[in-house]
Parts: structure tokens; C-alpha cells; sequence
């Protein structure tokens, strides 16, 4: 009877650690066999402050374009999942908006796009005759988008190539866990000032086309825990400390056990 006692003690004990739901795994449910033009979906980040630019302008003029391109000497540090680097100069969009370039002076970034940024500045050069058929570069050197949540590795990743789908930063920070949302992915961005949110949902077709499946700089995508986590994590609390009660009243009966033997 005593030994019987125990088992089903036991057994009590490993129930409510064990009793979770299962969690959904897939990605792209039904998901049929077609093409997407998902160019659509690759629209421009309007330049932000605090963001670094590289710009260069050139033309044939070699020794005439070199003073467009003099370094402003602002080194800006990035954050990466291997650590810190630090990155050369560039041009860093004030608080108000406005970048500072040489000779051209005060030039407004703020709401442009790269390509709208470069047509002000080669105009600005062409209107002052500066030089002849300028060629005007744009780079950003701070495009970083962060993935937090439940993937295996939470990272700031920077993206030398200003490109990178939602679906590549979840790869860069391991995949999601089992215990991820796949159907509820968060995205949060700021435009125009504002921070906006949008949940993705990466188990639909719809993904493909959506105007999210393209992060832009300084987007934050976090991953939901589902039930399963959320009950884990709060059934823990309750469970170790009855698994330790329970072993006690274990180590109480067995001791009783042998000591009237």
C-alpha cells in the first residue's frame, strides 16, 4: 500500500509538469505553388534623425570632386551579434532634419527617401554650376533591425547591403523557438515620427505580398510567447514548489517504511 502511495504521488507530480498543449510549428501553411512580385512590397524607409549617411559625388573632374568627399571625420559605432564595430564617417541627419555637407551647405533629409535626397543634392550642384554631370551616391550606415522574443538568439543585426526580409532576420537570430507565435509576429516601426505596430502573420500566403515582408532601418520585430510558454512559465512557479513537498512526504513515508520494518 505504501510503495502504491508513492507511485501515484509521483505520478500527480509529473502530470502537472507535463500538462501543455502542443505548440504550432509550421510556417506557410498551404502555401501553393506560384510566383510573387514582391517588388511591391519593397518600398523605401523615408530618412529619419539619427540616421548616418555615406554620400559620395563624383564626376570627370576628378580633382574638382574631391572636396565633395573629404571625410567629416564622424565615426559612428554599430552593434552586431559577434559585438561592437565601429564604421567610417558619415553624415548624420540632425534632430532637425538637416545634414551638412561641404560647399552645398544645410540640405533637409528628413522625410526624403535616398533616391529623392540624391535628386536634391544633384540639383544643388547644378545650380550653383559646380560640376558637370555630378554622380551622387547614398548609403546608410546605421540600417540595424532588432529581433527580440522567442527566438533562440535576440540580436541587433546590422545590414550592410540595406536589405533583409523579415523571414532573414528570424534566420540571423536562430528561428523561432517552439514556444514562438508564428501566426502573430509583431512588427514595430517609426515613420514620420511616429512608432506603428502591425502583427504578421508568417503561416499565411498573404506574407508573401505583404508590404511587411521587407524590414526597414530600425525596425523591431518581437516574437509572442504562445499558451504553452506562458502556462510553463507560470506553472513552475507552482510546480517546484509542490515537487519538493512532495518528495519530502516521499522521503517521510520511506523512512517510516523501513524504521517499522
Amino acid at each position: 500500500m505504501a510503495g502504491r502511495f508513492i507511485v501515484v504521488i509521483i505520478l500527480q507530480s509529473l502530470w502537472f509538469c507535463i500538462s501543455c498543449s502542443p505548440a504550432r510549428l509550421s510556417y506557410f501553411k498551404d502555401v501553393p505553388d506560384t510566383s510573387y512580385n514582391t517588388r511591391l512590397a519593397m518600398v523605401e524607409a523615408p530618412i529619419e534623425p539619427g540616421d548616418i549617411l555615406s554620400i559620395s559625388i563624383t564626376s570627370l573632374n576628378e580633382e574638382a570632386s574631391k572636396v565633395f568627399n573629404i571625410s567629416n571625420n564622424n565615426e559612428s559605432r554599430v552593434s552586431t551579434s559577434t559585438g561592437g564595430a565601429t564604421q567610417s564617417g558619415g553624415y548624420l541627419v540632425n534632430s532637425d532634419g538637416f545634414i551638412e555637407l561641404r560647399i552645398l551647405g544645410k540640405i533637409k533629409a528628413l522625410g526624403r527617401t535616398k533616391k529623392q535626397l540624391k535628386a536634391d543634392i544633384t540639383g544643388s550642384i547644378l545650380d550653383k554650376k559646380l560640376l558637370v554631370d555630378p554622380i551622387v551616391e547614398i548609403r546608410h550606415l546605421n540600417f540595424e533591425v532588432t529581433v527580440i522574443g522567442e527566438v533562440a538568439h535576440p540580436t541587433v543585426i546590422t545590414v550592410p547591403n540595406e536589405q533583409i526580409t523579415l523571414i532573414k532576420a528570424i534566420g540571423l537570430a536562430g528561428d523561432l523557438t517552439i514556444y514562438g507565435k508564428r501566426e502573430n509576429v509583431l512588427l514595430i516601426r517609426e515613420e514620420g515620427g511616429k512608432k506603428i505596430t502591425r502583427h504578421v502573420d508568417l503561416t499565411s500566403e498573404s506574407f508573401f505580398t505583404s508590404p511587411y515582408y521587407y524590414l526597414q532601418p530600425n525596425d523591431v520585430v518581437y516574437v509572442e510567447p504562445n499558451k504553452t510558454r506562458v502556462a510553463t512559465a507560470g506553472r513552475s512557479q507552482q510546480t517546484w514548489p509542490l515537487i519538493l513537498s512532495t518528495l519530502s512526504i516521499v522521503a517521510v513515508v520511506v523512512t517510516t517504511i523501513i524504521v517499522n520494518k
